[in-house]
Formats: structure tokens, sequence, C-alpha cells
């Protein structure tokens, strides 16, 4: 190996090191984090039951249910279930307080929010808000919930902000339904970009941005796109390749000397782009990414864009992405700007790749603060739950940034599974061999209880196994 490359080996691996002590103080500091947020809970209990609740979400746990972490804390479950699924605690508070936090921390004069709606694969029709819709994790149409999520990006970090749940026509047009399921009589039918326009004029003041992003599911919406100008602001959004667009900066048809002169037409944005060259195509270097820099290509130009048989009355701009895959050939991305400039094409590949760090984010809340773990039907447990593993991915977020100080690579789910060992150690025994002595001591209350049954009517009732909330 030559000594350069030698040289940088060691310096990587020196960031890679985990210094001791690196996260003494976590469990105080966690307190601390609360503090903020539980403010607007309405008693001493309910403080607790959120502070055992995110020291259950940032734990070992393999599934971080109401149940598993109510015995992670050897406390009865039903007394954490009334808490996320029945208290009548207003989750709002803390969603405002976590935007101004994100805002102050992470906040940049160019950053840029995000919208991306997420799905939870769901059986039974009882859940809120379940459907037979489209379901990204599984690639299908199926039954699921869906939310809609708000993060921010910026220089510094990223992290989720905000969400709110999609109720599909066949929920809110059935209200007794939605009574079962405890949705408030004022919630009616809003479209998913209804509910991001939503955020944005909630939590937008909190939040210094200059660009707003989304998937293809908003930005094929002319209203969507509609509003978002109305509000003065810069978007850059994905759109399917089949979204027909008008060149404008293409020469237009020769004149015939008859009639009206004849105007580019419409295509798709694919066949656009295959009608490119490759000195069409330029490079870009976006950022320092872990794997090394991080590159595309990217073509642009100004278009009249018809989406939903809609034609746009502005002129926005139609920018590809491409990335090559590793069989050679090209992956492309589709998006409307309505920023028009002269040479855009830097800013608008860090705003794409800002939209993709976003998408981390909800990778980060399910697989390191239980996003998806939740065993909840009603309104307020789905909004209960989201909100607190929201808090603790953010608060995993900050021990992170906390210990590069000291070590450069380190990771959320590092610091997460340091978290746990911790609280394994305060617990005074291992989370599952604690869940495993809770749920044996419940099946033996069964089984006296069977036997007692068996004594008073001569016959044995069916065997209860032990069921999750």
């Amino acid at each position: 190996m030559e000594r350069r490359y030698q040289i940088r080996l060691e310096e990587l691996l020196d960031d890679a090191q985990i210094r001791p002590g690196l996260l003494r103080g976590v469990l105080p500091r966690l307190v601390d984090f609360l503090k903020p947020f539980v403010d607007s809970l309405l008693s001493p209990e309910q403080r607790t039951n959120a502070q055992h609740y995110i020291e259950g979400l940032v734990s070992d746990l393999d599934s971080k249910d109401v149940e598993s972490i109510a015995y992670l804390h050897d406390r009865e479950r039903q007394g954490l279930q009334k808490f996320i699924g029945q208290a009548d605690w207003d989750h709002t508070p803390l969603s405002r307080e976590l935007a101004r936090q994100v805002g102050q921390q992470l906040g940049e004069a160019d950053g840029v929010l995000v919208f991306d709606p997420s799905a939870f694969a769901k059986k039974g029709s009882e859940s809120v808000g379940v459907a037979r819709q489209w379901c990204g994790r599984l690639g299908k149409v199926d039954n699921c919930q869906v939310g809609v999520y708000l993060g921010y990006a910026s220089r510094k970090e990223h992290a989720l902000v905000d969400f709110r749940l999609y109720l599909p026509k066949e929920w809110t047009q059935d209200r007794s339904r939605c009574n079962k399921a405890g949705v408030p009589k004022e919630v009616r039918f809003a479209t998913r970009h209804e509910l991001a326009l939503d955020m944005l004029d909630t939590q937008g003041d909190l939040l210094p941005h200059q660009w707003v992003a989304g998937d293809d599911e908003m930005g094929r919406s002319s209203w969507f796109r509609q509003e978002l100008r109305q509000r003065c602001e810069s978007y850059l959004l994905a759109v399917p390749s089949n979204t027909l667009v008008r060149d404008l900066i293409a020469p237009e048809p020769p004149y015939s000397g008859h009639g009206q002169r004849k105007r580019t037409a419409f295509l798709r944005a694919d066949r656009w782009c295959a009608s490119l060259s490759e000195e069409d195509w330029q490079t870009i270097e976006v950022r320092d990414a872990e794997k090394g820099p991080l590159v595309v290509q990217a073509a642009w130009t100004v278009v009249q864009a018809k989406t939903e048989g809609k034609v746009s009355d502005v002129a926005e701009s139609l920018v590809v992405f491409r990335e090559q895959q590793s069989d050679r050939t090209f992956k492309h991305d589709y998006l409307l700007s309505n920023r028009v400039t002269s040479k855009p094409l830097e800013e608008f590949a860090r705003v794409y790749k800002a939209e993709h760090r976003v998408e981390d984010c909800l990778k980060r809340a399910k697989s390191e603060a239980g996003l998806g773990d939740y065993q909840v039907r009603t309104w307020k447990g789905w909004h209960h739950h989201q909100c607190l593993s929201l808090l603790a991915t953010w608060f995993l977020t900050q021990e992170t940034r906390r210990g590069k100080v000291q070590t450069p690579a380190l990771t959320v789910p590092q610091v997460r599974i340091m978290i746990a060992e911790l609280l394994n150690r305060m617990l005074k025994v291992n989370s599952s061999e604690r869940i495993r002595r809770r749920m044996n001591r419940r099946l033996a209350r069964n089984e006296e209880a069977r036997l007692y049954h068996w004594r008073e009517h001569k016959r044995l009732p069916p065997r209860r196994f032990h069921q999750r909330n």
C-alpha cells in the first residue's frame, strides 16, 4: 500500500475509534432533553410515562410496542397502554417544540423542507386510516396506513419534524367507523397535498428554508405546485417520467406560411431526456459522503408542463438527474422547479440530494426508534406513538452530533446501541430476560385462573395464550 493511502487509512480508523466515556451522562441528558417537551403534559405520571416510553424506543427491544416497553421497566402494561392509546394529551405542543429545536440547531437560510409519505403495512380493518393503498415498503397496493412526514435538511444534519395521518375517503365518509377509532369530529377528508400544506403553514415559520422538495406523488399535482407559488416558496419536486412537457428553449417548427405558427409539441419527459447528447449532461459534485464524493449528472431546460390534464400557466425548469447503476445502466429522476436561473444545476443537485437524506430520516426512525412498531388502533394512539418516536430519533441525532466532536465517523445506530447497553445496566437485567420473566408470570396467572375455573365449574375453559395488545 502506498504511503499516502496508509496515512489516510490510519486517519479513517482513528476517526472511527470510539473513545471511552463518549456517552457519559447520557441518561441525565435524556431527562433534561425531555423537560421542554413534557412541560405541556398534564401530570407527573404522564411525564414519567413519556420518559419510560422514549427509553423503550431507544432500547434494544426487538419489538418496541407498548407492552414490551412496559415490561422492560417491570411495570404493568395497562398504565402505559392508556397513556399512549387513550389519555387526553395533545401531541401538537411537543411537535411545535421539536420544530423549534430543529430550526434553531440545524437551521440554515437555504435549508430544505421535504414532504415524504410513508406507509405501514397492517392486517385487519380496525386500525385508524387502514385501507388498500400503495405501500412503498411492500412495493404494491396492500392493506396499510399512510403518514405524510415533514423533514428538514441542511448542511448540518437532517431530521423529521412533523407528521399527518392520511384518512382515505372510505374512512371520512363512514362516521361510525371514525367514531370507533376515536377520530375527532372536526376531521374531514384531506388529500396528502393538503396535509403537506397544513404542516408547511404550521411549522414553516420555525424552520429557516429556501426550498420545498418532495417525491413524484407531491410533484405531479399542478394544484400543489400552484399553492407553493402563491406562498412564494421555491420548489423542486419529482414528477413521473411520463409527464408531458413543452420545451420552451427548443427552436419552434419552421413556419409553413399558412395559418398560425405551430408551437413545439408536448412530449414525455423521458423522451425529451432520450433525445439529449452526452454533451448536454453536466457532472456535478454535490458534497462529500460516507463512500467518497457524491457525484451526479444533470441536464435541464425551461418547459411548460402538463400534469393531471392541465397545462401550467407559468414556465418551470425541468431537471433530469442520472446516476449509473452497477449494471452500467442509468437511473433517471425527473423534477420540476419554479426557479428559472442561468446556472441552476449545482443548487438543484444540492436540493435533490437533500430530499434523499430525509428518506434516510424515515429509515432511521423506523430502524432505531420504533416508528413502525406500534400496535395501536386509535387516532390518539397513532399520533402519540409517532410524536414520541420522532422525539426519540431527535435525541439520538443530537447525541450523535455531540459524539462526532470526538468520533467523526460515529453513526446513529452505534449511539442507539450504546444507550441501550446503559439502559440495561440501569435496569439491572437484560431487557429480553426481563420481558421473558414478566410473560412467564402472566402465563402462570392464566393457568392458575384456569384451575380455579375447573374447581368451580368442573371443566377447563380454553387456554388463553399470551397476546400482545
